[in-house]
Parts: structure tokens; C-alpha cells; sequence
């Protein structure tokens, strides 16, 4: 069963879970969950799609795993998308329903999600490969695209990262992540759900927030771990904590360092994309390495491959794209065949679009986007990733950008866009000599552009072709 934790019998496997689900002030035990989704998939049940609005709310929980009992797909709406995406959203994946709530104006039926009706009705379990849900991409390359996750590699990621992360029924996971995602939707909601432990979800992601919630396990984005970095009173609140994971982005080494040094813990750093979930990770038993993302998870494989698909010399400095296989990958991305086979290779590796170096242990360390973080100079191949960790480790440097321009000596010259820390008063040439030292002096910006902030997209990432234009 996809999530053991809601099977009627589980109680005798040991998963009775009193407090199953925290959500802001609501508690959800885990027989109100079995009877309070239950009845939502007795609502559902003749639908093949619906979307649903994910705030962070008992609602949403109810909808997911309503869907979940009764073998429908979820479309997973960001509560904070604009209409055209919202219309892009229905159109695109054929919702045919709201379930829970929905935009105040909507050309779909809306189907209410009732916290206190309850139902003790059985469901077969849905096939292993039936799709679970209908990811979409943050869409920085053209219109978000959407992919299909199987019930059946939902459950091998989560195998995967129970195993990593020695992840089991005695923990409690406290994250405050949006449901519409991998990190807070897979791993944050249906990760506890599959494993048996209790969830606290803290409705904001904030250090007092999670101070405050005294878990063992934590999830976070680099940005709530820089908060909580900056709050030394929440992070030693934290020292009782079994496990810290960082994802979602690249954790800075100073928040890493400063994290350490506060609560005890050295973090879990991973690397995952919506096609793939988590496929890279340290492990709670093995080194954790600033800066890398640790070994394949149990059941995947990786490689690195160059322009000419050859493959790419595993010594912790040459950079090559980074291809995956497991079985935890998606199905393809929703009417889109030509996309899904451009991304795949003819001998069934998954090509992420990102560029990576891994060393002689295995580690692996992602240094950026193929598209706009591979930068060729020189002669030289690279990431644009490993100059902003370089950047971030100054300790003027708050934010930091790579691009590559078109240089007619080099090829690409390097340029980057920082934002200093407060009161900081940035010297170019000094930060640029910082680079030369701390790596090889081919990958030192040739050009510093100090700036207020730099431009995002709604999930946060930067949007480095604004910068370039």
C-alpha cells in the first residue's frame, strides 16, 4: 500500500499514530484521516482528474489523500498562481473538477472537502503505475509542463529516503513547506504517511515556528535555513533534532557552517527535480560534505556525459550533464511526446538538464542548469554554481549570480551579480581575487555587478536570463 500508515490493518504493523497529521492548530489522528478522506473518495470516485487548491490547510491533506484512496489523479494548483497559469493548469491536464476550495471565479464544479464526515468504506488499492499526480514545472524554459508521477515511483523514492535517512515510525517530521511540490507534497506529507510518523506541518517555515515544534526530523529550503542560521536562540532550540535536510536549491557553505556550529548537526544535503524526486543524497550514517549532494539513493544510477556524449572523468573538477535512472522517475511529461523524448536517451537514461562534477568517492556536487549555468571559457567547461558558492562564502556576499556573456577572446566571459549583506561595501577587485584563491583562477568572475536583489520566479529561483538581457 502506498501509504501503510492509512491501511486499515495497519494498527497491528505497528503505525497507530495518535497526532498522524499537525497542520497549523489542526490535529488529524490517523482515524480521522482514514474516515475523513474516505468520505472525500466516496465523493470522488468517477473522476479521473481534479485540481486542487493547496494551501497549506486540513482541507488540502483531506483532498490529497481522498484522491489517493480512490485512485484519482491530483492536480496540485500553487495557491498564489495567477489566472493565466491557473487556466493553463486546468486546460493542460483536463481537470475536471475543484476539489475543496477553489478561485472565487471558476468554470469548474467544486466539490466540498468536509472535515467531519466520516466514511468507513474499503477501496481496492489502485494499480502500482496508475499516476498519482500531475506535477508542473516552475516554468522558466517556456509554458510549465506536466509531469506524471506513478503511485509505484512515489514509493520507491520514499523507500529510498527512509533507507538514506534512517527515516522510521519513531521520528517526527516538522517542515512548513507548500504542498504543491516534491519537498513538501511527496516527501513532506506522503513521506510520513508511508512511513509511519507523525507530521507537523507549521503552516509558515519560520525559526520560532520550528523551534517551537520539537521534532527529530526536519525539512527545509536554504532560505529557512538561512533564517534560522540568523536566529541562534532557533537553531540550538534544534541540537534534540535526530536529522536537518536541506534541498530544493544549494544550501551556502556559511549557513552549512553556521548551522553545525549552532545545533550540533551537520545537514543532509539531496538533489531532486519533479521528473526524478530524490535521486542524490548524503545519508545520516556517511560524511556530509558542504557544498555536494552525497551518493545515488538506493535502486539509481548516474552519469556524467560531455558535448559529445562521452563520458566525463569522475575527479571532482571536470564537469559534464548530469543523466539519471531509477525507479523513482516519472512517465513522461502530459501530452507531450516529443518533449518526453528529447529528455530520455536511447538506452534509458534521464537527462536532467543539469551539470555536475563527481569525485573518486562517488560524491556528487550539482554546479547549475545546462541551459544558462554551463559556462564555456577559455576552453574551459564551467559551472556557474561552484563560482556562487565560492561568492556566498565571503562574508560581504549575501546573494550571488553567475552568467557567462559572449566574450570574443574567451569564448563566454564570466560576470557576476552579487548582493552585499547590509552596510557591506563590496570591492570588485577584491572579491574577484576572493574566487582566484579559493578556485582555479579561470573560474574568477571577470566582471562584478553589485545589485539590490536579484530577479526570481514564483518558486524562488533566479531568472539568470533577465539577468543576461
Amino acid at each position: 500500500m502506498l501509504l501503510r500508515s492509512l491501511d486499515p490493518f495497519a494498527v497491528a504493523g505497528g503505525y497507530d499514530i495518535p497526532d498522524a497529521v499537525t497542520i497549523g492548530d489542526a490535529v488529524l489522528s490517523r482515524s480521522d484521516l482514514i474516515g475523513a478522506a474516505t468520505s472525500v473518495a466516496e465523493r470522488i470516485a468517477r473522476a479521473d482528474r481534479v485540481a486542487v487548491l493547496a494551501k497549506p490547510t486540513p482541507r488540502t491533506v483531506l483532498a490529497i489523500l481522498g484522491c489517493l484512496i480512490a485512485g484519482v489523479t491530483v492536480v496540485p494548483i500553487p495557491p498564489d498562481s495567477g489566472p493565466t497559469e491557473v487556466a493553463h493548469f486546468l486546460r493542460d491536464s483536463g481537470a475536471q473538477a475543484w476539489l475543496g476550495e477553489a478561485p472565487d471565479e471558476t468554470d469548474l464544479p467544486v466539490v466540498p472537502v468536509r472535515l467531519h464526515a466520516r466514511s468507513w468504506h474499503t477501496y481496492p488499492e489502485p494499480t502500482p503505475s496508475s499516476i498519482a499526480f500531475i506535477l508542473y514545472t516552475s516554468g522558466t524554459t517556456g509554458p510549465p509542463k506536466g509531469v506524471l508521477l506513478s503511485r509505484k515511483a512515489i514509493a520507491a523514492g520514499l523507500d529510498a529516503l527512509a533507507d538514506a535517512w534512517a527515516w522510521t515510525p519513531n521520528d517526527v517530521l516538522v517542515h512548513g513547506l507548500p504542498l504543491f511540490h516534491v519537498h513538501g507534497l511527496i516527501l513532506g506529507l506522503l513521506g510520513p504517511l508511508r512511513v509511519g510518523s507523525p507530521v507537523i506541518h507549521t503552516g509558515k517555515p519560520t525559526p520560532d515556528a520550528y523551534a517551537a515544534a520539537k521534532g527529530s526530523l526536519y525539512f527545509g529550503v536554504p532560505t529557512v535555513w538561512s533564517r534560522i542560521a540568523d536566529d541562534p536562540e532557533a537553531a540550538r532550540a534544534l541540537s534534540g533534532a535526530r536529522l536537518l535536510v536541506s534541498g530544493s536549491a544549494p544550501l551556502p557553505v556559511p549557513v552549512f557552517d553556521k548551522l553545525a556550529e549552532l545545533t550540533g548537526h551537520a545537514p543532509v544535503e539531496r538533489y531532486g527535480m519533479s521528473e526524478t524526486m530524490i535521486t542524490l543524497s548524503t545519508r545520516a550514517d556517511g560524511e556530509r560534505r558542504p557544498g555536494w549532494v552525497g551518493r545515488p539513493v538506493a535502486g539509481v544510477e548516474t552519469r556524467l556525459r560531455d558535448d559529445a556524449d562521452n563520458d566525463v572523468a569522475h575527479d571532482g573538477e571536470s564537469v559534464g550533464g548530469l543523466q539519471v535512472r531509477g525507479p523513482m522517475l516519472f512517465d513522461g511529461y502530459l501530452g507531450r511526446p516529443d518533449d518526453t523524448a528529447r529528455n530520455w536517451t536511447e538506452d534509458g537514461w534521464f537527462k536532467t538538464g543539469d551539470v555536475a562534477v563527481v569525485d573518486a568517492d562517488g560524491f556528487h556536487r550539482i554546479v547549475g542548469r545546462e541551459s544558462t549555468d554551463l559556462i564555456k571559457s577559455g576552453g574551459y567547461r564551467i559551472g556557474a554554481g561552484e563560482i556562487e558558492t565560492a561568492l556566498l562564502g565571503h562574508p560581504q556576499i549575501a546573494e550571488a549570480a553567475v552568467i557567462g556573456v559572449p566574450d570574443s577572446d574567451l569564448g563566454q566571459r564570466i560576470v557576476a551579480y552579487v548582493v552585499p549583506r547590509a552596510g557591506a561595501d563590496v570591492v570588485a577587485d577584491a572579491l574577484i581575487d576572493f574566487v582566484a584563491l579559493e578556485l582555479s583562477a579561470h573560474k574568477r568572475p571577470r566582471r562584478i555587478v553589485v545589485v539590490e536583489s536579484l530577479p526570481r520566479n514564483a518558486m524562488g529561483k533566479v531568472q539568470k536570463k533577465l539577468l543576461g538581457e
